[in-house]
């Protein structure tokens, strides 16, 4: 440890550190109660704060926040473990709910917005200490206050040179980080907007057919549970449901298998290599895909199987077309609410496809896939400067807090 700096259990440094209420929700009026989504890349959005009847339930002064305090989220997978610093004072009494812990400085140790980057220092230590399953990962107080050390410079005028450097560096880094992500969104832009404008601006020779004229198959598959059917480690039947069918490409990071029997009672929606699957139920709803491996495979009933007579329409054509905005529209336009949103195999048959002759349709998949690709190198490029800033952090955070800035 560098000279004139010193090591304490967080516990020791902290006036107050404890959870915050268990809410008495109002739609309006009352008290600003924070949350665990209002904490996110070490900024609180008060846009996401909720409301308390302190009327019902009285909140004690300590529990409201204060400037410089640092807010953790201590429940929850993904969640646990965020922090984020209040560096301007609350327009309005302001507390936290009970997922949400509040570490308050001892008065007079720290210089306020050094107490904030210390916490971020060990931040990812945080998110690796709570305890639990099932998504019910919880960060005792206990926790908090004794398994983590933190160091810092005994002089404030240390700490707030300190302050300064990292004020500046991640100043500049969130500019970049800024920049980067508007590039890739008009990257994004881009590509979206040859999408649409094919599909809009068509040109002689273009006509519009319902869809069930153009292909073999429309149909889904069905859940497991109804056919009395278990799900299986490999080998199996690999098993395709919504969460696989991405934008343009079958997600299998995760798969799934049912038992081979699964095939013999629903043969209907057994897969070929060269199928257009898209979403018909929930949030994902018109997410479409082509189905490009040979693996015996099947679906579930969240899932249309569309196999396009190859002589009338281009798979991957029908492919940009469900994805583009203008058809996405039409498909939202066109759910029906009940339980969850959904799409039915009617809807699908009759849905008018404009299509030019078949040269013309392959003609554009392969100029569509040619923007599509500068796009997703684009977006590799972008990803890879984003990870490379977030590691330039990380380094200014080490150094700073090992004493070498």
């Amino acid at each position: 440890m560098k000279a004139g700096w010193q090591t304490r259990k967080l516990g020791e440094v902290c006036s107050f550190l404890n959870r915050g209420i268990s809410p008495k929700y109002l739609e309006e009026g009352g008290m600003c109660v924070l949350n665990q989504k209002c904490i996110r890349d070490h900024t609180i959005n008060f846009e996401l704060a909720r409301r308390h009847d302190s009327s019902a339930k009285r909140v004690s002064a300590e529990r409201l926040v204060q400037l410089g305090d640092v807010l953790i989220n201590s429940t929850g997978t993904g969640t646990l473990g965020r922090v984020a610093q209040l560096r301007e004072a609350p327009i309005e009494p302001t507390t936290v709910d009970s997922h949400v812990t509040i570490a308050r400085p001892l008065r007079g140790r720290f210089f306020s917005d050094f107490f904030g980057y210390m916490l971020i220092f060990i931040e990812e230590a945080i998110k690796k200490a709570g305890e639990g399953c099932g998504g019910q990962t919880e960060l005792a107080r206990s926790v908090l206050a004794e398994n983590f050390s933190v160091a810092y410079p005994l002089s404030q005028s240390e700490q707030h040179r300190i302050v300064a450097i990292l004020d500046e560096a991640f100043d500049g880094i969130a500019t970049a980080k800024a920049n980067a992500e508007k590039n890739l969104q008009n990257a994004r832009a881009l590509f979206e907007s040859h999408l649409q404008s094919v599909f809009t601006q068509r040109g002689e020779g273009w006509v519009e057919r319902p869809l069930a004229e153009l292909c073999e198959r429309i149909t889904k598959g069905s859940s497991p549970k109804w056919q009395g059917i278990s799900y299986v480690e490999s080998p199996g039947i690999l098993f395709v449901t919504s969460e696989n069918v991405g934008e343009y490409e079958i997600l299998l990071e995760k798969p799934k298998y049912v038992e081979e029997e699964f095939n013999v009672k629903d043969k209907k929606s057994i897969l070929k290599n060269g199928d257009v699957l898209t979403n018909i139920v929930g949030a994902s709803i018109g997410r479409t895909a082509v189905f490009n491996t040979d693996d015996v495979a099947n679906i579930n009933q969240a899932v249309c199987l569309i196999r396009c007579e190859p002589h009338l329409l281009n798979n991957h054509y029908l492919t940009y077309l469900l994805n583009s905005p203008v058809f996405k529209q039409v498909l939202h336009d066109n759910e029906v609410n009940n339980a969850r949103a959904n799409l039915s195999l009617g809807f699908f048959s009759k849905l008018p496809v404009p299509i030019p002759p078949i040269p013309k349709q392959e003609e554009i998949v392969a100029k569509l896939g040619a923007v599509r690709d500068e796009t997703q190198r684009l977006e590799s490029i972008y990803q890879r400067k984003f990870a490379a800033l977030d590691e330039l952090k990380k380094s200014l955070l080490h150094q700073a807090f090992s004493g070498k800035l």
